[in-house]
This record gives C-alpha cells, structure tokens and sequence, in this order.
C-alpha cells in the first residue's frame, strides 16, 4: 500500500513515522509513505498555492488550480507503477465527516490513499470534484491538516496485513460490531498501592475471563461513551 499526503509543510512529519509499527512497515516493504509539496504547483515566481477569497472575508483559500495538479501528479506518479489500483483521495476538513475506524478499515484495503492537507481559512470548494472525500477528526479546528493526516495515516497503516501481529486488533475499541470500548488490561505487579488486579485475571478460566472482560466493555462505555451504546438499542 502507499499513502501520499499532499502538505505544504512536509518538514512536520520527521519523525513520527520513524518509530514502532509504522516504521517497521514501512521496513518491511507492506507500506510506502510518500509526501509532495503543494507549492512544487504553485504559480509564479513565489510558487503561489493561496488567494483571496471571492465575495471578501478573512484569511485566504487554497487554489483549486494548484491542487488538483498535485493530485493529478500523485494518481499519476502511482499509476505509472500499477494498473487498475485502488485510489482514493481525501481533503482533512473540519467541516468534513467525521473520520472512525471503519473509514481506516476501508482506506487499509486500498492500493494507494492521497491525504491532502486543508490549510489557511479553507480550500476553494470546486475541489470536491476532484477528491472522494473530506474527513474531520474531530468536532475542533486546527491550523492545518498535517496533524490530522498523521493520525489517519497512523490508524490505516496498522490494519495493513500484516503490519502488526494477527489477531492484536480483533478486541480493540471500535473494531468489534457492538460497538463497545475494549475491556480493562493488567500486568505485574500483581498489587500496586492495595490496588489489585482483579481474582478473575488470575482464575485460569478463559471462559469466566471473557465473560468478564465482555461486562467491563459494557461497564466502560456505559461510563465513558454512552452514545456508543444507543446505536445498539
């Protein structure tokens, strides 16, 4: 799999995927991540990527001229090595849908995802006909959308097969169907401060186990995400 992000700050992503899973996937030759300066497209002898907005208001907008000549440039680079591949392309928006873990399941499966990150007071909405998607990491605004291009490369790149071990996912939060959070975890020592591990952990019955850790689910996002639990009833 590949994943280009599109940015105008590509210097912000040293080092954050030089470490653990993402880098030893990266090892492994399972995912290539590829970053493009948008103002490579710029205009000008200043290589201009922003304008003011028509109609007045404040800040500036993103071109769509320059754009969509990044993106042609990235399915391109892309294609010239595969046919037929599975593309998408995604604009980081905070006016976007709200990004989950089935969307990075859906973004694992893909031969290549373009991340482009959304910057200054907005980008010029003609864009849309050009990308697939906008995703929103969250109900908050950011200055730009490096760091949210960080995350969902992140949650995509560990669900590529065979990045992380098989079966370490199966019991995360929201990867099950019940929607539900994931269960508590313990480790030595076996009593912290006459804080305890609880008996059943330590029981051997793999069956009361799961019965257990099923209820602290259920516990867990009663306390913490009750919403989750209104989209089962």
């Amino acid at each position: 799999m590949k994943i280009t992000i599109l940015t105008l700050f590509p210097e912000m992503f040293t080092g954050p995927f030089d470490h653990s899973i993402i880098k030893r996937a990266k090892e492994k030759g399972i995912v290539e991540i590829e970053f493009i300066n948008i103002r490579d497209f710029g205009e000008g002898t200043h290589k201009t990527v922003d304008d003011t907005p028509y109609g007045g208001g404040v800040g500036m907008v993103l071109k769509v001229d320059v754009l969509h000549k990044a993106i042609e440039y990235a399915k391109k680079n892309f294609s010239r090595q595969f046919n037929n591949a599975k593309q998408s392309v995604v604009l980081t928006s905070a006016s976007g849908k709200l990004y989950k873990q089935a969307t990075a399941k859906q973004f694992s499966k893909l031969d290549h995802l373009i991340i482009i990150c959304g910057h200054y007071e907005g980008v010029d909405e003609r864009i849309t006909k050009y990308i697939d998607e906008e995703i929103a990491i969250g109900d908050f605004v950011l200055t730009g959308g490096e760091l949210p291009a960080m995350l969902i490369t992140d949650s995509v790149v560990r669900l590529v097969e065979g990045a992380i071990t098989d079966g370490a996912i199966d019991d995360e939060s929201f990867s099950k169907n019940d929607s539900l959070l994931e269960y508590p975890h313990f480790t030595k020592p076996r009593e912290y401060e006459k804080n305890s591990v609880p008996e059943i952990l330590l029981s051997g019955n793999h069956k009361k186990i799961a019965e257990w850790r099923q209820q602290q689910s259920y516990e867990k996002t009663k306390r913490m995400r009750p919403e989750l639990l209104k989209k089962e009833e």
